[in-house]
């Protein structure tokens, strides 16, 4: 027979089994659901006391390319310091949580005001950007900010500060990251959008205010537009245009963003059947987060989308899959895509190459398409590092045989640097902008690829210094420049033979590259460089900083010529 001692043991053994179950295991944080039970006691607390608080969403930036780089054991390492990082931020009373990995969120409660937050957030920042040891690897992240303040001027429950926390993160983000930034209540309610903007939402679909625009996606040597990427946006009666960042967010853990997914394909599939009756094969792209791909009943439902536009071949369909949005367990993505490749449609992973996603992981998936994230098209010009990422990304997708796509090409001169690394396929605001669907077979017909790409040629692994030449020197420009200003006391290396195209260039010896005729010019260009950067140098040096300074456009203007040297070369040489 049980006495007092062997109950008060059950009970004490049972509290603590409760407690394990709503802590994260990798970080020993809250999860969601010991943080919103936290966060309702916090609300009464603050209409019994007349104090506020803050809901925080915190989304770590970067832990993708270090889990895709170096494996999930890594980044995982990573997450565990920075986490700890984090909560010793924070003073007593406030809370932190770990939802999903790299997503985070914190309760401050009993604030004096909206300001008081604000050296929380900033510490938290900084936790996230600490430098991490990871083996023998230091890493370096960042982190994005999300705010909701309570009360607001309208009443707001657990659900919708959490939302709004997370729809200020994605502004944050797309803002620039590494920065917070807070849900606006004042605003949505003078606007005539409630903070339980949910209901909204779901009105809008009933009163047919939201509609699709379609950016092409083309191939920039031969010109012909391969597909069409269907966006959706909301014309809002008060508002106007609203882009998908300013409600989708919103809707992202509740059960009407299946049907409103589902409304988007249904909506893409009829657009193209209308393209299909004016004798346009034109396959379209769509967006799947991830509680729709997720729904137990989502292969039917796509199924049966399929079905009801049977002139429509199931592969003109492309499902994009946000590589940020799957579920952690791979095993359970990989077995959720083959169920989604049963009905015949194309797979995409979308923003590829900022994912938690592992090498092995990757392999497994039966996606034909990879779609680079804008990300590391960007900079490509100007960041050698940058150009060296995407070049690593191509080079992934061509040893897995998928397509790549590049996304986010905003310039002729960032299209020619994808065709010579081989990628052909792209879309971007260098191409054209998402457009009404009345407009794009019309630009479809009469749009021409620059010149210049129609011309263009690969460049093969052994000729790529040149393509990083360019990149390079514009880079240790700014290096001088920022050195000659002041901003850097590092000074720049001087040596012809130091920078990597001058190391490849001579590499080979008086008889090797450097003796062929066809680089004279180009050897000529980069001996003036790097003569008139020494000199440039030596005028800081004897206190004639101006001197120096005056002569910077000069050597950007020589980099550049540098740069069209090299290109012409490469293509005059390869058509040879």
């Amino acid at each position: 027979m049980k006495g007092p001692s062997d109950n008060n043991g059950n009970k004490e053994r049972a509290r603590r089994s409760k407690q394990i179950a709503h802590f994260d295991e990798l970080t020993g944080l809250p999860d969601r659901v010991l943080l919103e039970d936290r966060l309702r006691k916090a609300i009464a607390q603050s209409k019994r006391w007349g104090q506020l608080l803050a809901v925080v969403r915190l989304r770590l930036e970067g832990l993708e390319a270090i889990r895709d780089r170096d494996g999930r054991q890594v980044g995982e390492q990573v997450i565990a310091a920075l986490a700890r990082g984090m909560k010793r931020t924070l003073i007593k009373g406030d809370i932190l949580a770990c939802f999903e990995g790299d997503k985070f969120a914190a309760l401050l409660p009993a604030l004096e005001d909206e300001q008081a937050c604000l050296p929380a957030l900033n510490r938290l920042l900084e936790a996230a950007a600490e430098p991490v040891r990871a083996g023998d690897a230091i890493y370096q992240l960042s982190g994005s900010i999300g705010v909701s303040i309570y009360p607001q001027e309208e009443d707001a429950d657990v659900d919708q500060l959490m939302r709004q926390a997370s729809q200020a993160m994605h502004l944050a983000r797309a803002a620039g990251k590494n920065r917070y930034q807070f849900f606006d209540a004042a605003k949505e309610v003078r606007l005539g959008v409630q903070p339980e903007s949910l209901e909204r939402i779901r009105q809008a679909l009933a009163a047919r205010e939201y509609f699709m625009v379609y950016q092409p996606k083309v191939n920039m040597r031969t010109g012909i537009v391969v597909g069409a990427e269907a966006l959706i946006r909301w014309q809002h009666p008060q508002r106007g245009l609203l882009p998908p960042a300013e409600f989708l967010p919103i809707i992202e853990d509740h059960p009407f963003a299946v049907e409103l997914g589902e409304w988007v394909i249904d909506t893409a599939l009829a657009q193209v059947e209308e393209w299909l009756d004016a004798g346009h094969d034109i396959p379209v792209s769509v967006n799947v987060g991830a509680r729709q791909l997720q729904h137990p009943d989502f292969k039917d439902h796509l199924a049966a989308l399929l079905a009801a536009h049977p002139r429509i071949h199931s592969s003109r369909l492309e499902l994009d899959i946000l590589e940020s949005n799957p579920p952690e367990d791979a095993l359970q993505l990989c077995i959720l895509l083959h169920k989604c490749r049963e009905t015949g449609v194309t797979l995409a992973l979308d923003n590829f190459g900022s994912s938690h996603l592992s090498l092995s992981e990757l392999k497994r998936l039966p996606a034909q398409v990879l779609k680079i994230d804008p990300s590391f098209v960007r900079d490509i010009l100007e960041d050698p590092n940058e150009l060296t990422i995407l070049e690593g990304v191509l080079g992934l997708a061509a040893a897995y045989h998928r397509q790549p796509v590049a996304e986010g090409v905003e310039t002729i001169e960032q299209g020619l640097m994808l065709l010579r690394l081989g990628c052909e396929l792209a879309q971007g605001y260098g191409i054209a902008q998402p457009m009404p669907a009345r407009e794009f077979l019309g630009w479809a017909i009469a749009w021409q690829p620059d010149p210049r790409w129609s011309e263009a040629l690969s460049v093969s692994v052994d000729e790529r210094p040149m393509l990083h030449a360019g990149v390079e020197h514009r880079a240790w420009a700014a290096e001088i420049e920022a050195f000659l200003e002041g901003k850097s006391t590092t000074g720049p290396r001087l040596s012809r033979h130091q920078c990597q195209f001058g190391a490849w260039l001579y590499a080979e010896g008086p008889s090797g590259r450097s003796a062929q005729p066809g680089f004279q010019a180009i050897i000529a260009v980069h001996w003036r460089i790097h003569a008139l950067a020494a000199g440039m140098v030596k005028f800081h040096a004897q206190g004639r900083n101006e001197e120096g300074l005056a002569r910077l456009g000069e050597l950007k203007d020589l980099v550049d010529k540098l740069a069209d040297l090299l290109n012409f070369f490469g293509q005059k040489s390869e058509a040879a």
